[in-house]
């Protein structure tokens, strides 16, 4: 979203397997201990704003900017409506199945929790995949928040948490074709860069 809007930001590594976002610099910003989170020294009224919850964050980028939000009543709360759609199924599941797929829970004989969530994921992308029908982005014309809330989650799924298989990602050709679409936006390509510049810098 920052690269996007082309708004200045610093970006900092945050070591979650480490417990750096259990350190008190970090619960100043976020008294929940989870990522992401933002500082904006430049807030509403000119007046420094800390910020989490991935939602929120963007909303209010939106705001600021003016962009990715529509004003129109009606586009602006059916857009809100898919954001929230993402926070609240997308995200908690596609990381269960992260968790178990990929890290700690991999190594449980119980393979049903796993079947679970990667069920339900299989669901979700499903109602994404009908919702992308004759779409190019989840609102239609315009690419949004919706879109840019949903796109890592997508992307991270069938490649960081290795489950395009597990969830029979191929079947929905509609979030395939999107997806595409998303990673070729230079604002989401000089995103994905970023992550990596930071890494590198950390490793050094």
């Amino acid at each position: 979203m920052l690269e996007e809007t082309g708004l200045a930001y610093e970006a900092h590594r945050i070591d979650i397997t480490g417990n750096e976002q259990r350190e008190p610099a970090f619960l100043a910003l976020n008294p929940n201990g989870k990522i992401p989170a933002i500082f904006d020294p430049d807030g509403p009224e000119g007046r420094p704003l800390a910020l989490f919850e991935s939602g929120a964050i963007l909303i209010y980028l939106a705001e600021k900017t003016g962009r990715f939000l529509s004003t129109d009543l009606k586009t602006r709360y059916e857009t809100i409506q898919w954001l929230m759609w993402q926070m609240g199924g997308v995200g908690p599941m596609f990381g269960q199945v992260g968790f178990f797929n990929k890290f700690g829970g991999k190594d449980y004989e119980d393979k049903r929790p796993r079947d679970r969530y990667a069920a339900e994921s299989a669901r979700l992308l499903g109602v994404l995949d009908d919702r992308l029908a004759g779409r190019h982005w989840v609102m239609g014309d315009e690419y949004s928040i919706a879109d840019i809330s949903l796109l890592g989650w997508v992307r991270n799924l069938i490649g960081f948490y290795e489950a395009r298989e597990l969830v029979g990602y191929d079947r929905f050709a509609h979030v395939q074709r999107w997806l595409d679409r998303g990673l070729e936006r230079p604002g989401v390509q000089r995103g994905i860069q970023v992550t990596a510049t930071v890494e590198s810098d950390r490793l050094r």
